[in-house]
């Protein structure tokens, strides 16, 4: 696994927030979509990448800058000039000190939350090929994430319903969140996926906690659980790729699902061996 160290930053971009909208409601967990505009025409992305933020110091432990990836949330759409503008999907998150109890504020999802439509943000990058999206259109995309993790794959949905145009593989995305509110980018506030529920080949398949207290992979596990075989029958599809986003105790809450339904962990393991080698499955882990 790559760390966080091993990624260039020598070569940077500014880039000019013109946007930064919450996603969820006042009374869940915050989660903003920030948008950031690249004004060179050198920086280009593809979906499936992430950029690095680099957060200015001095800071309190007395590093000069901070640094931390994010995936991009958007397909790119170059101007006349070749500039981009590139959205993020983040989560303001804190850190509870074990000795004394006190909560921190997250450095970048802070600093990131907090920017305002004018501010400049240094980003480095590109980064990453894990996750591409096929050139046959008669491919099946198995989409996996739950709470952010379902930035990638909100790109992923719009380049193949906004410049593929047609696609005729299965399109299924299994989203995990701890309300309707938290589902992002399908809730009240934003619900821009809603607008591909007419393309035949898409299906949102979403999962809510059972439990207010629980995390929101326990609803993606119960989704998953529920569509295990029609999961399984699909994944027999030599066309079907797998993507899965988020933390990585999600990936073996799914496979324990999948060897259940297979019948046997030999069997799973046969399966998930082939479509590794054929570089059909992929992984991008938070933790």
């Amino acid at each position: 696994m790559t760390r966080l160290n091993e990624y260039g930053r020598s070569h940077s971009y500014s880039a000019v927030v013109r946007e930064n909208q919450r996603l969820t409601p006042e009374n869940v967990p915050e989660v903003r979509n920030i948008r950031l505009h690249v004004a060179h025409p050198d920086f280009c992305y593809v979906e499936g990448q992430h950029i690095g933020v680099i957060v200015p110091g001095p800071l309190d432990f007395g590093s000069e800058t901070y640094f931390r990836l994010y995936s991009i949330a958007n397909s790119p759409h170059p101007d006349e000039q070749g500039n981009v503008d590139i959205e993020l999907c983040v989560r303001r998150c804190f850190i509870i000190d074990e000795l004394s109890g006190e909560q921190h504020p997250g450095i970048a999802s802070n600093y990131l939350c907090d920017a305002q439509p004018g501010n400049t943000i240094t980003i480095t990058g590109p980064y990453g090929d894990a996750f591409s999206i096929p050139e046959d259109s008669n491919s099946n995309l198995l989409m996996i994430g739950s709470g952010t993790g379902i930035a990638p794959f909100r790109a992923f949905i719009q380049h193949i319903y906004q410049k593929k145009t047609d696609w005729h593989g299965c399109v299924w995305l299994f989203y995990g969140a701890l309300s309707g509110m938290e589902n992002l980018y399908l809730n009240d506030i934003n619900n821009d996926l809603s607008e591909y529920y007419e393309h035949k080949t898409f299906q949102a398949f979403e999962g809510l906690s059972q439990q207010p207290w629980m995390h929101e992979d326990s609803g993606l596990t119960h989704v998953l659980e529920e569509n295990a075989r029609q999961i399984w029958e699909l994944i027999q599809n030599p066309l079907t790729r797998i993507y899965i986003a988020g933390l990585s105790k999600m990936v073996h809450k799914f496979e324990t699902i999948m060897i259940r339904t297979a019948g046997s962990e030999a069997r799973w393991r046969w399966v998930r061996r082939e479509m590794i080698e054929q570089k059909r499955w992929s992984k991008l882990l938070y933790d």
